[in-house]
């Protein structure tokens, strides 16, 4: 007697068309691969990192139609048409994007695994501009995790890009109040 197995079939490539770091690709993707494993394994963009693959570290962050995301909660068919920026993509051909020389001119990063996801997080947080001080650039990026703990010097590249002033200027300057009507 044979055993009556019915055996599912897994769902099959689809066609995914979408622009990464300014240029086209069109790949057939299978319905669970993650943006992250897309980049990294079949396109060959390794600057993007496999931190947690649980989206609590940020090492993954990518921008996605400019908006900062983790790729590693991400399926690649969801982002069907929209233009990806991974670490890669930030520069202009030789030329720094000015968040990646900040963070070479403030020494932001030490090991330089979690710098990728740093620098895509930092360019998604002024692009958001909801960001007005170093207390909220380290709230708002406080999703990318430095185990080095270079935070500081992250925190200063950031708010000199942003054209804040340093924020030892800031400590240190007047506080102006007002009178209360009463």
């Amino acid at each position: 007697m044979r055993p009556n197995h019915e055996f599912k079939r897994l769902p099959a490539a689809r066609p995914l068309s979408l622009t990464v770091n300014g240029r086209p690709a069109r790949l057939n993707v299978e319905p669970w691969v993650t943006l992250l494993d897309l980049l990294r394994e079949r396109m060959g963009l390794t600057g993007t990192k496999k931190g947690c693959d649980h989206g609590q570290c940020g090492a993954c962050t990518v921008l996605v139609d400019g908006r900062r995301i983790n790729s590693c909660l991400a399926l690649a068919l969801m982002q069907e048409g929209r233009a990806i920026t991974t670490i890669e993509g930030l520069a202009d051909g030789e030329r720094l994007h000015p968040l990646q020389q900040a963070f070479i001119e403030h020494d932001a990063f030490q090991c330089g695994y979690c710098t990728p996801g740093q620098l895509c997080s930092a360019a998604g947080l002024i692009a958001e501009g909801q960001a007005h001080s170093a207390d909220e650039v380290r709230e708002l990026m406080s999703g990318n995790i430095c185990r080095c703990g270079a935070y500081p010097q992250i925190v200063r590249a950031v708010t000199q890009v942003m054209g804040l002033p340093p924020e030892s200027e800031r400590a240190h300057a007047p506080i102006v109040t007002g009178t209360v009507p009463g």
